[in-house]
């Protein structure tokens, strides 16, 4: 999504771990257990309808400024989930990327597959369209926030 405003104003917003609540309807916010910067973690409260509420520690995979935020949730061997925001300067604009990947290690998913195996590719596909719901909120909240 492109943004018009620095890349410096989108990145106090992407680097904020409890913006996203403001947008999502899973994400209940954050709490840093460690500094900001690469290699540290927080943990993330969510909520479903589905699977309840529950908490997740990720750490920070990528803190570039101004151009990586990343993080994995779970374990560096089988994380349940990665999730990327780029930023890339254009002028005065910044092209804005969101992107998440699940997988490999256990999830909420994974439960929900196991109970209903018949259903497995209906359940992925209304999980990817919350998930890209959720994204698409989050980035344009972002934007409205960074040209404001």
């Amino acid at each position: 999504m492109l943004v018009h405003a620095p890349a410096a104003k989108v990145w106090e917003l992407v680097s904020d771990i409890q913006l996203p609540a403001r947008f999502s309807t899973e994400f209940q916010g954050a709490d840093w257990l460690d500094s900001p910067g690469e290699g540290a973690r927080f943990v993330g409260r969510s909520k479903h309808k589905a699977f309840g509420e529950w908490q997740t520690t990720c750490t920070i995979t990528d803190y570039d400024p101004d151009h990586v935020f990343a993080w994995r949730v779970g374990t560096e061997d089988e994380p349940s989930a990665r999730w990327r925001y780029s930023l890339d300067t254009s002028g005065d604009s910044t092209l804005l990327t969101y992107w998440m990947r699940m997988g490999p290690g256990w999830s909420g998913l994974c439960v929900a597959i196991e109970r209903m195996p018949d259903k497995e590719s209906r359940i992925i596909a209304r999980r990817l369209e919350e998930m890209r719901t959720n994204m698409t909120a989050t980035i344009a909240g972002i934007r409205e926030l960074a040209e404001s």
